[in-house]
């Protein structure tokens, strides 16, 4: 391991490393390239600058190696050609003085150049840890978990949502009626969909206009304004001014395709912003469906919380996407969890979700501290969206009782019909 002199503040990440170099010796590599390091000694890399400057290996931790590469590498072929591929997790503490306050300059240290390295045939992020200090300079959640929760009027439940559907092709009249028709069903939270931003046929002005218009209506009734998390994702400039818009017109959270637009635009929105940040990971398989390369979801939700988001999409279990529930879990504990004193995430569970996977969702996260969004488990309940949206709050008040659901289904219509409808989970 390579150490310098105490003295000098630093931030740390662990890597799942591959190669058929030494583990050792990759570390190494990676310490210095994404320092001050490059391929070969240069001049101006002192003893003094490096004190100051370079990276520093922490901890290996070896793992089985195996007989075939993940990745292709054509620098291996060339200058290593071998059928042992050793693999590690790698720690690397890095000068807090090399980045600043700066999202971009953290991302390119701990995740540029790395996945191209030629000496690695796998190589992932797994995790990122942050002196608390450190962490404070930057944004943060602003609403979080409790000021969500009180926008919403929703204590000790998980707040219960849906998304407009259809997703796309709603003209803003059809989308107000189907708010309506929410509202008045006693829905808590509702969003539009990630592919609905401005498309020609239903502007972003026309849909919040007539949207906003149903909900002072149901406001004046409830006592408090549902909550509509619209999506305001674009330009830097555009975000802004919707922004601006859903805030005058009385809207309550906005929404964001954070990959799409970025995490400096996501960063100027926080700065800007009044409203909750409703984050969605449309994208995210790219990022870590290999698990051979990419991020972990828990660097991941670090980053974005850096950022300053509220909400944050963790998938669904038993949903209609790749990923295991246990993934799912695990990326909601993520959100829920300590980090460098920066408040949690509301996780967001969506995709094919109905009351029945609320036991399943409680008894593995221990925790009401959710969104739990159902679109068809609403819209599509046999009794109708009132019914779909009680289903729901039957389901969980189920789960926390540990109550059996076809138990607790006799005599509530609503959740024995939902049963009938989507089948036992």
């Amino acid at each position: 391991m390579s150490g310098y002199p105490s003295g000098r503040e630093e931030f740390s990440a662990r890597f799942f490393v591959e190669s058929n170099f030494p583990i050792e010796k990759v570390g190494e590599i990676i310490a210095g390239e994404q320092s001050s390091g490059t391929f070969i000694s240069v001049p101006g890399e002192s003893a003094e600058l490096k004190e100051r400057s370079r990276a520093r290996v922490v901890s290996i931790k070896t793992l089985p190696a195996v007989d075939t590469a993940s990745l292709h590498s054509a620098y291996l072929t060339r200058h290593n050609p071998s059928n042992h591929f050793h693999r590690g997790e790698v720690t690397i503490a890095f000068p807090i003085a090399n980045i600043g306050t700066n999202i971009p300059a953290l991302l390119t240290t701990i995740a540029g150049n790395l996945f191209e390295l030629g000496e690695v045939s796998a190589l992932r992020v797994l995790d990122l840890e942050l002196p608390e200090r450190f962490a404070s300079t930057f944004l943060g959640p602003q609403f979080g978990i409790e000021g969500t929760r009180a926008l919403c009027g929703v204590h000790d439940r998980p707040i219960i949502g849906t998304i407009i559907k259809p997703s796309i092709g709603l003209t803003p009249e059809q989308t107000a009626e189907t708010v309506d028709a929410l509202c008045a069903g006693g829905i808590e939270f509702f969003k539009d969909d990630e592919l609905l931003i401005d498309p020609t046929y239903a502007s972003f002005d026309a849909r919040l206009s007539a949207v906003m218009q149903v909900l002072h209506r149901h406001a004046d009734r409830l006592g408090r304004m549902p909550m509509y998390a619209i999506n305001i994702s674009g330009g830097v400039d555009e975000m802004l001014r919707r922004h601006d818009a859903v805030r005058e017109a009385g809207g309550t959270c906005v929404m964001l395709c954070l990959n799409w637009v970025g995490h400096s635009a996501v960063e100027h929105i926080r700065k800007h912003s009044q409203l909750p940040i409703h984050g969605h990971r449309n994208g995210w398989g790219a990022f870590t469906r290999s698990p051979n390369l990419g991020f972990s979801f828990d660097v991941y939700q670090k980053v974005w919380r850096l950022a300053g988001i509220d909400h944050l999409h963790v998938n669904g279990v038993q949903s209609k996407f790749w990923e295991p529930d246990e993934s799912v879990i695990s990326s909601a504990q993520s959100c829920l969890r300590s980090f460098a004193g920066i408040q949690p995430l509301l996780p967001v569970f969506s995709s094919g979700q109905w009351a029945a996977q609320a036991p399943i969702l409680y008894n593995a996260l221990k925790s009401v501290d959710l969104m739990h969004l159902a679109g068809g488990g609403i819209i599509g309940h046999p009794q109708g969206i009132e019914a779909g949206v009680q289903s729901m709050r039957e389901g969980w008040e189920a789960a926390v009782q540990h109550v059996p659901l076809h138990e607790y289904a006799e005599g509530r219509p609503a959740l024995s019909a939902a049963l009938k409808k989507f089948g036992g989970a």
